[in-house]
């Protein structure tokens, strides 16, 4: 059976996937405003366990059409240990459509982008990347562990081996500081990207977490809500993407947007202006907490 090590999370999108940790935790794990992992070492599952939770699940769900190989970065796996599961999993699942991911850029750039290209061949066909920003200093403070730079270069290294890339933003990120070079460089990374989809999250401070202690201590000052709206407004406004999907559905968000730039830019900034304009239209976070 499938023993799953909590707290195990997933996108939006594959809310209907069977889900398979094949890593526990994140092989990172230091950045400022994430509290996911912190309860939860990382570790590499043993790929006989792996091999055998995944022809269990043949035998309990049958027909499945979407895997997500969760936790944190499951591309931090040798290759062969990644072909040997997607092999698995196809031989298991007939039907399988597509196996997405979490990544971060360096897992990607430390592949080549021929094993990237044998992993979209075994139909590894979406991944899942935090961008947070594209300004250098944001990421700095924020410890993410990579550059913009890196991020766009692994986004553009996974495109051309043919898999799909939805890339994050985290609004607020930057503090009332830096709120506008964390805009302007975000959507200028996404510009540079053309990822084939971009989703937008809120941040959250989140007990626990260093950038807590950073707003404690003065280091950080978090935006207000009205001026969440007006930086997302911005991102929008300066982004030049074709064929993306845009997406700000997550549960930390204030304002929901679902189109495809470059066409529904007007909609969308008319929604986000409606907001701006009365703020009682803003969507209301189920939880102060939750990410």
């Amino acid at each position: 059976m499938i023993e799953y090590v909590e707290p195990v999370i997933r996108p939006p999108s594959e809310a209907r996937s069977l889900l398979l940790q094949v890593t526990l935790g994140c092989s990172h794990n230091k950045c400022t405003f994430c509290g996911t992992y912190l309860t939860k070492p990382f570790r590499v599952k043993p790929l006989e366990e792996a091999l055998a939770e995944i022809e269990w699940a043949r035998g309990r769900f049958g027909e499945v059409r979407r895997v997500f190989l969760c936790d944190g970065d499951a591309l931090v796996l040798p290759t062969e240990d990644l072909v040997a599961i997607l092999d698995k999993i196809n031989e298991c699942f007939p039907s399988l459509q597509r196996v997405g991911t979490y990544a971060n850029a360096t897992n990607i750039l430390n592949k080549s982008e021929e094993e990237l290209r044998l992993l979209r061949e075994k139909k590894l066909k979406i991944a899942y990347l935090g961008l947070e920003s594209g300004n250098e200093e944001v990421l700095r403070r924020a410890k993410k562990g990579n550059t913009a730079r890196q991020a766009v270069d692994a986004v553009l290294k996974a495109q051309r081996a043919g898999i799909k890339m939805s890339v994050m933003t985290l609004l607020g990120l930057g503090g009332k500081d830096l709120t506008r070079e964390h805009a302007r460089d975000s959507a200028a990374a996404l510009n540079e990207m053309n990822p084939r989809f971009a989703s937008f999250l809120t941040v959250v401070v989140l007990p626990g977490t260093t950038l807590w202690k950073h707003r404690e201590e003065g280091k950080f000052k978090e935006l207000s809500r009205i001026e969440v709206v007006r930086e997302l407004r911005e991102v929008i406004e300066k982004l030049d993407v074709k064929n993306c999907v845009i997406r700000s559905n997550h549960v930390s968000n204030l304002v929901a947007l679902a189109g495809n730039l470059p066409k529904d830019r007007e909609s969308m900034l008319a929604r986000i202006d409606a907001v701006l304009a009365d703020p009682s239209l803003m969507l209301r976070r189920r939880s102060r907490y939750l990410l």
